[in-house]
This record gives structure tokens, sequence and C-alpha cells, in this order.
């Protein structure tokens, strides 16, 4: 017993994720369920020394920060951004692996976000196993596969597409990049590039569970070993089998956690929606207004993140105007938030993340996406998991506030509301099965322990 807990603790993974909270975070769950199983596990972020730190309350995993500036980018849109984060990763990543032999601590396998295919090339060249970690859907990823693989022609050529695996999609049910390529060509390119050294890869891990779906995991496993390893939520709202899970461990925004969660606990149960459009999205003024003035006109009590950058595109006076039954914030411990009683819908932007979180926690959705997968996953979200509604929007491609009523309306009232949320349960219920023990994420999880420990 003893040989085996040395030479697990003797296994070192190293994890490197794209710097960006919806790839940080689900890796960071991933290396704490290794953690928990006995390896030394090291996760490499990037951290600015002109900036705050990113804040961590982690002691399963060790974090190894590589320390640069912004403004080495120039200039700070998300194509110059990300190309600096992939060049500060990849000048840095082979001298870390060095590190951790100096240290004592040979690194015996690389997990990768499934973007930077370079760290594998990294990896192999230094006789380290490599693990790819797809942070999105498998049906994104089957999409994504299929442009790479001339499968389907970009720009569309059809009204309607039908890929291995996958529903009927329109064109608003696929990733924006895929309707309008040429629109962030870094990005794309990046998603599409993931497919190209996939077969060299000794593990591919994604971050669902296959019963979420079924169809395309099935097929994606006739071209490639795939794992599932998801959903990636903090354990206590899962199997709560790694004590003091609670949270990420990770905070990129300072949450108003008092404030959201003492307004909330003066709530009844299933009266309150909750609108958060995640760390990046940006809505313009228009459709800013015509949200404010949708959850003004609804029956219900919300709670609505704005972050600090988009508060000045609020209407006039519009949170002294709905006091009595809104609270906006800048941030939110978005888990425990969707874990209150209180919380009836989630009116989201569904991105991966937030979309297994609702399902996690049994959370109905009105679906408001704003561009990449998540217009897919809201696919998904109305039609195949059937756990909410999707947005309309108008000739100029904007969600009216007549229609933020109706959707609200649609998920919080009635039996439709009550079957959304009968659905949302069950979800619940499978997403705890497939991580506790026994269950199909856990013994994926367990065999590539396994394995490492057998090497």
């Amino acid at each position: 017993m003893e040989k085996a807990k040395q030479r697990a603790n003797g296994t070192h993974i190293l994890v490197v994720p794209l710097p960006a909270p919806g790839h940080i975070n689900p890796m960071l769950q991933f290396s704490k369920r290794l953690a928990s199983k006995g390896l030394r596990v090291t996760l490499v972020t990037i951290s600015s020394k002109t900036h705050d730190p990113i804040e961590t309350q982690l002691s399963m995993v060790n974090i190894e920060p590589i320390y640069a500036t912004y403004e080495e980018a120039g200039k700070i849109d998300l194509e110059s951004m990300l190309q600096w984060l992939l060049t500060i990763l990849s000048q840095n990543l082979p001298d870390l692996i060095s590190k951790q032999e100096r240290n004592g601590y040979p690194i015996c396998c690389l997990v990768y976000d499934a973007s930077l295919t370079w760290a594998l090339d990294i990896a192999k060249g230094l006789g380290i196993t490599g693990a790819s970690f797809f942070t999105q859907a498998c049906a994104v990823g089957t999409v994504y596969y299929n442009v790479q693989q001339k499968l389907l022609r970009v720009p569309l050529e059809e009204d309607r597409v039908l890929l291995p695996g996958l529903p009927l999609l329109e064109p608003h049910d696929l990733p924006s990049l895929i309707n309008h390529p040429g629109s962030y060509p870094s990005v794309f390119k990046m998603v599409i590039g993931r497919f190209s050294n996939i077969t060299d890869a000794d593990w591919i891990f994604c971050n669902t569970f296959d019963c979420l779906e079924p169809e395309v995991v099935s097929w994606m496993r006739t071209k490639w070993p795939i794992k599932t390893i998801g959903p990636t939520l903090p354990s206590m709202y899962l199997d709560k089998r790694l004590e003091d899970d609670r949270d990420y461990g990770i905070n990129f925004f300072k949450p108003n956690n008092d404030t959201c969660i003492k307004w909330l606990d003066s709530k009844e149960a299933c009266t309150v929606v909750y609108v958060s459009f995640g760390s990046i999205a940006n809505l313009g003024e228009k459709q800013m207004e015509e949200l404010a003035l949708g959850l003004k006109r609804s029956k219900t009590s919300f709670l609505w993140v704005v972050r600090e950058s988009e508060i000045q595109k609020l209407p006039s006076n519009f949170e002294e105007q709905t006091s009595e039954k809104g609270l906006v914030v800048n941030w939110c411990p978005q888990l425990q938030v969707l874990a209150h009683r209180a919380i009836g819908c989630f009116m989201t932007h569904c991105g991966w993340n937030s979309t297994l979180e609702a399902l996690s926690l049994g959370v109905p959705m009105v679906a408001m996406p704003q561009w990449t997968d998540q217009l897919t996953n809201a696919k998904f979200v109305e039609d195949e998991w059937k756990v909410g509604v999707r947005v309309k929007v108008d000739h100029m491609g904007i969600v009216t506030k007549e229609e933020i009523e109706r959707c609200i309306a649609q998920v919080m009232e009635g039996e439709r509301g009550n079957e959304f949320k009968r659905n949302s349960m069950r979800w619940r219920e499978l997403a705890k099965e497939a991580v506790d023990e026994g269950g199909s994420s856990d013994k994926n999880i367990e065999e590539f322990v396994a394995a490492l420990l057998c090497k």
C-alpha cells in the first residue's frame, strides 16, 4: 500500500490550459480529480507583473505561474491577445518542464488544451506522453472536425447541415466562426487546427459525459479513443467526494458574494431569473437597453451580472427604478447562485461551462448565445435536452424586450415551465452519476491514472 502511494506521488502531470476562464476552470477541476487519486499535478497560469495576481485557494494542485505583461501584445484586442498568450506559453513551456525535472519532479504526462497543438510536439520531443483536453462540447468539436476535413465547406453552401452524430443543424445553430469565418481568423485557425495532430495524442479527454451527447460521443469513438471526464464542476456540487472542493479556486474577478446571497435569501423558491453572459461577451448598447426593459417588464425578480466595463450601457436610472425587484452586480459566485433555492431560471450566453453548471445544478435556461460554440450549445439546450428556450432575434439581430419577457415567462411559468424543471432535475442526477464512484466519467479518470501508474 505504501509503495503504491509513493509511486502515485512520484507520478507528475503538467496541465497547460489556454489562459482564459472558460478553459482554465475545467482543466483545473480535472487536475483536482487527478490529485485526489494521489498524483502530483501542476497547472500552468500566466500572471502579469503589473497587475494583481490571480487569487487562488488551492492546496491539492500546484500552480506554476509564467510572469508576463499584457503590454507585450501591443494592442489589447482579441486577436493580438490570443497571439501573445500562445507565444508566451510556447516560449516558456520547455524551460518549465526542465525546471520541474531539476527540482526532482520530472513530468510523465502533459495534459494540454486541445487548441495548443504545438504542446504535443514539445512533449513528444522530450519523451513525455501527451493528452489533449477538449473544453467544449463534443457536438461542437465534430462541427470543427468536419470543417478541418473539408467535409463541411465554409462559407456554407446549404441551408441545413447534417453531420455524423448530430441533429439537423441550420446555419444559426452552427458556431459563429462557421457563418463568419473571416471575423476572427486567429480563433478560427486555432479551433480548426485542434485536429491537425490529434491522432498523435496518447489520450483525448472531453469535458462532457456519455449520456449528455450519446450519439456524437459514440461517433467520435469510431475515430479516436476519446474519454469523457465531465462535468468538471467542484465536487461539492456533484458527488461530494473531494473534501472542501466548493469552488474552482481561481478567481478572475472579485464577486459580490455577501450581497448576492443575502439578497437571494430574501426571495421565495424559484422566483428569480439569474442573468449572466460570462467574462467576455459584450452586448451592444441597444441590446443592453432591450434586455434591461425586458427584465423590467417581466413578472419575476432578477439578479443581473453586469461587468464594470459594461455598466455605462444600462439605461439611465435603471437600478433605482427596479430596486424592488432586481439586483445588479459586477460579478457573483455563479455556482452558489445557481444552487440557491431562489433561482428558477438562468438567462445565459450558453458558454459551455455555464451550460454544464446549469445542467448539473438542475436550473432551466433562457439561451441567448453570442458567438462561437454558444449557438450550438443553445440548440441542444432547447431541442435536445429540452431544459429551456432560445431567444429569437429580430431583423436587426436584436433580442427585443418583448421576446425577453416572453422567454422568461415560458421557462418560469405554466406546464411548459414545469416540464423544463423536471428535465433539468433529471440531467442533474445524470451529471452526478457520471462523476460519482463507478460512473462513466469516474471510470475514465481511473483508467487514465492506472495506465500512468503502470508506466
